[in-house]
């Protein structure tokens, strides 16, 4: 039986992160359709898990491939979104964070010396500002 699973499974693309994502996603709308009682949603989570079985047994390497590197990317995005957004938080602690007035760069000031004059490294604007 597990040989001949493994046969069938034989040039087909199989689970990628793109699936997982989408078999979380799909998880999760179960959840939620257990306390709502939602025909549309019932029919949103049979989709879901037909195109999941869709790209698992799917014999299109390079479109599947695609698709998740698209989704790849996007994930991408939104992590470094918010790895950005965590290290901004640390930096604030110990420094205040300016952006030029003529450039929009963004420049970084240690925090406790009082008032400062702020020379921008990219366009030589000076500006003053409290640290």
């Amino acid at each position: 039986m597990k040989q001949k699973f493994q046969n069938f499974m034989s040039g087909r693309y199989g689970v990628d992160d793109f699936s997982k994502a989408l078999l979380y996603a799909t998880l999760a709308l179960c959840l939620v359709s257990l306390f709502t009682r939602n025909r549309m949603l019932n029919l949103l989570l049979t989709a879901g898990l037909v195109f999941i079985y869709y790209r698992m047994f799917s014999k299109n390497y390079s479109r599947r491939y695609q698709e998740n590197l698209w989704y790849l990317r996007q994930k991408d995005k939104v992590m470094h979104f918010f790895q950005r957004q965590n290290s901004l938080a640390q930096q604030r602690k110990t420094h205040r964070i300016y952006t030029c007035p003529q450039c929009r760069q963004k420049i970084r000031i240690p925090k406790g010396h009082g008032k400062v004059q702020i020379t921008c490294p990219q366009c030589k604007t000076a500006f003053i500002k409290r640290s």
